[in-house]
């Protein structure tokens, strides 16, 4: 069996060493966690089916990464991991525009032949809507989604990390780099240890082509820096709300423990910024209060900053490095890196180990994306 190396074990990262030891291959995983991951900062909504984004092979993969996770957590919850970050807890997408409600059940309902796990689709009252999400503002009906759910990136990815660890795999929070022969990569490189490998999965987030810089290679990746609020509301339950999608770029959806998250900013910034500021906590809380003002009284627990890395056109890009056989490459998931993740990592173990992926890799391909220095 192979021996595999990954470098970055944020979602995408963590997903294939699960699945590459499950699939009994000889695994290394090594991260640095370094600040602003954006796995370590993602709260994540699993709901693609109402979006109006038209790009056919973000929705596959978006689809496909909400199908995926039913049996993911049975798997690992199999291997006794049961804090797994993920609640099938529904969403609403609150409107005061019934038409705009209307054409958003028409369109996911449209999608349900495709992907029966969306569920009910139904329009509820305001009365209904606020029993739902005690804090919504007056005045809102919403589209309820029954089959949405959200997951706390950080709680999935250290059960992935866990069980992959449960199956054989080795760990390793190290700084690395790609170890070379003859302008061959043949494993990576920590301070301590060589290892040796069949083949390197670089999965590094916006840090990624820190390690491509010996192969005289750079992908065209930019960030988006997202910060992102926790809070609490005293005396409250708020474990089984469901996701709040309003029609703006952020959300609202609860984590266990009483934990209510509000976010995020989308920020295009030039270098990584790792502040959290006042304009962003503003943005935040001026967005959240007008779709739910019953949180005006919650309680601040903390903040936190993640980079999402993207591409010129906004799809993920991955596949094997061009002219680096042994090389796998995946980046640019964006704020849709907690829906994909997983599935990405299960297609691309597949990869790894020599298996026909289930998706159209040239979809998806590097090529363009590489210049060589």
């Amino acid at each position: 069996m192979k021996n595999i190396s990954i470098i970055g074990a944020g979602i995408i990262g963590a997903s294939i060493g699960f699945e590459l030891a499950k699939n009994g291959a000889r695994v290394t995983i090594v991260d640095r966690e370094d600040l602003g991951q954006a796995t370590k900062a993602a709260a994540g909504i699993i709901c693609p089916w109402t979006s109006q984004r038209r790009n056919k092979r973000w929705y596959k993969l978006a689809m496909e990464g909400a199908k995926h996770y039913p049996s993911l957590i049975t798997e690992l919850k199999d291997l006794g991991e049961i804090d797994t970050g993920y609640d099938k807890v529904g969403a609403i997408n609150p409107h005061d525009n019934p038409e705009k409600l209307e054409a958003m059940v028409k369109r996911t309902l449209k999608r349900k032949d495709e992907a029966p796990e969306i569920g009910d689709v139904t329009i509820l009252s305001e009365h209904d809507s606020k029993t739902l999400f005690p804090p919504l503002a007056d005045g809102y009906q919403s589209v309820h989604v029954s089959g949405a759910a959200r997951v706390d990136g950080w709680a999935l990815r250290n059960s992935l990390l866990s069980a992959a660890k449960k199956l054989g795999a080795v760990v390793l929070q190290e700084d690395c780099s790609l170890l070379l022969e003859n302008s061959s990569v043949i494993g990576v490189e920590t301070k301590h240890q060589k290892i040796h490998a069949d083949e390197v999965i670089i999965t590094a987030g916006v840090w990624a082509n820190e390690l491509l810089r010996p192969l005289q290679m750079t992908i065209d990746l930019s960030f988006q820096k997202g910060q992102i609020i926790h809070l609490q509301m005293p005396g409250t339950n708020s474990d089984q709300w469901p996701v709040v999608m309003p029609p703006h770029d952020q959300y609202i959806l609860s984590l266990t423990g009483n934990r209510i998250v509000i976010g995020a900013t989308h920020e295009n910034d030039e270098e990584l910024d790792y502040r959290l500021t006042m304009a962003g906590m503003k943005e935040i809380m001026d967005k959240a209060l007008k779709f739910a003002p019953g949180l005006h009284n919650s309680t601040f627990l903390e903040a936190k900053v993640g980079f999402r890395p993207f591409t010129a056109d906004f799809l993920p890009i991955f596949g094997r490095l061009p002219g680096h056989k042994n090389i796998i490459f995946a980046n640019g998931l964006g704020a849709s890196g907690l829906t994909m993740g997983p599935f990405l990592g299960q297609q691309l173990a597949k990869l790894a180990l020599d298996n026909e992926p289930d998706i159209q890799m040239a979809d998806y391909a590097l090529d363009e994306f590489i210049s060589s220095k």
